[in-house]
């Protein structure tokens, strides 16, 4: 007899934990190789997770909705015929038990946790111990408060979203977003503010909301929430800076529509801009390879794959990034081939955790939505994402032979998000520039 570890797969470098949707699979169940046991989601993909082995299921740790960091056991899975008890186990109770989870899980007690620090935060008294509030927190909560220096006073004003008004990580995250444009001071710490000095003027964590006329309330659906706090996150993370050059693509435009219907004839794939704007782009970060990296508290992590990202609309109006792998090593007809079968994919809800995990560079095309251009905020762990606007006929000056003309030309902006700690004014500029000259060198001759 023997037991198996359902372990909470890694999905990405920059995901470190996951929602867990729906139990396929309930205790006492049978399971063969690779059936699905449960279904989970992150911020950028909803994947199944199968089963490692055939057996039974003997335990399950985590109950749907809750948020399980990476690499924890979520489930035993019994082999070899092992009985197995068909009753619910403990771990889908109601009551909490002192861990923070529900009675009988047996989850590891949670490793520190790094969080934003507040940027205004006032002195408190730190949690120690087991908290005197009547109110459960998990260890994990007391962790973050204590980090945090959050006094049990304060905690015990942080909203809880989970059973039973519980706090969860989720809300303590949400909490510290919000501290920095907030104080709090617990009623011992008050001190008299002497007559001669004014008192500061109160701060509120969010401008009141008038709900007066008509109005409706809508629910952010679970991937908006997710997209939501990788964003905040990003920005509190990277100082963000943005460049932007225009550039001349007259070329570019032109060779395209020459050549897309017999393009399509010929290879069954109807070509658009991105695979070309792709491969300028990794042309760039050939040139510029400090472009290509992640920032590890003090060190730099130099990528030597180049996996171009391109953020893809979802029919429901959220955001995904699949990536192309080692785009560098593409020509141009297989840039075109990974970008049409990425974007159909993504707009079916067909994608596997594979095609968004490692991206090293991000590119976003605005001008899909119109727009001649945009300031995007930074798809962490990277450091650089790139924009293009809208593809205008404006009237230009052309250098000729015979001296300076004015003549229409197909232009575009280009725009890109850098972080300031590690990419500075010179390196992200002339990357961006680099893209530029490439795309206005295009050869109108070129055949694929």
């Amino acid at each position: 007899m023997a037991q198996v570890e359902l372990i909470m797969p890694k999905m990405g470098e920059s995901i470190m934990e996951a929602t867990i949707l729906k139990w396929v699979k309930n205790v006492g169940d049978a399971v063969d190789v690779d059936e699905t046991i449960l279904e989970i989601a992150t911020d950028k993909v909803d994947s199944e997770v199968p089963s490692p082995v055939k057996g039974v299921i003997k335990e399950i740790f985590f109950q749907v909705d809750d948020v399980v960091e990476i690499e924890k056991v979520i489930a035993i899975i019994a082999t070899e015929g092992e009985e197995v008890s068909s009753t619910p186990a403990p771990s889908v109770d109601k009551a909490p038990a002192a861990n923070g989870q529900e009675n009988g899980q047996k989850e590891p007690t949670p490793a520190p946790v790094s969080v934003p620090a507040a940027a205004t935060a006032t002195p408190a008294v730190a949690i120690s111990g087991v908290a005197t509030s009547d109110r459960f927190y998990s260890p994990l909560v007391k962790n973050i408060a204590k980090q945090e220096n959050i006094s049990i006073t304060e905690l015990d004003t942080v909203p809880g979203s989970g059973a039973n008004g519980r706090v969860t990580k989720k809300d303590m995250m949400n909490y510290l977003s919000n501290r920095s444009t907030s104080t709090f001071t617990t009623p011992a710490a008050k001190v008299a503010t002497p007559a001669s000095t004014p008192a500061a003027p109160k701060t509120s964590t969010q401008p009141q909301i008038s709900f007066n006329g008509g109005t409706e309330i809508v629910e952010m659906d679970r991937m908006r929430k997710l997209i939501a706090e990788h964003m905040v996150m990003s920005k509190h993370t990277s100082p963000h800076v943005t460049s932007f050059v225009e550039v001349d693509v007259t070329n570019l435009v032109n060779w395209r529509n020459k050549i897309k219907v017999d393009f399509q004839k010929t290879h069954g794939e109807k070509i658009t801009f991105t695979p070309i704007f792709i491969e300028a782009v990794t042309k760039a970060i050939g040139d510029f390879p400090m472009i290509n990296v992640s920032l590890d508290g003090t060190k730099i992590i130099v990528k030597k794959n180049i996996n171009i990202g391109m953020a893809a609309a979802l029919p429901s109006g959220n955001l995904i990034v699949p990536v192309i792998k080692n785009a560098n090593h593409l020509n141009l007809l297989g840039l075109t081939k990974s970008v049409n079968d990425l974007a159909s994919r993504a707009r079916a809800n067909k994608l596997k955790p594979e095609d968004i995990q490692d991206g090293t560079f991000t590119l976003t095309n605005v001008g899909t939505f119109g727009n001649v251009m945009g300031t995007p905020i930074i798809n962490q762990p990277q450091v650089a994402i790139m924009a293009v606007g809208a593809i205008r006929k404006k009237p230009a000056v052309v250098e000729t032979e015979y001296g300076d003309v004015i003549a229409i030309r197909h232009m575009m902006f280009l725009s890109l998000s850098y972080d300031h700690r590690i990419v500075d004014g010179f390196l992200g500029g002339s990357f961006l520039s680099q893209v530029g000259k490439y795309l206005e060198a295009f050869d109108a001759e070129r055949t694929i």
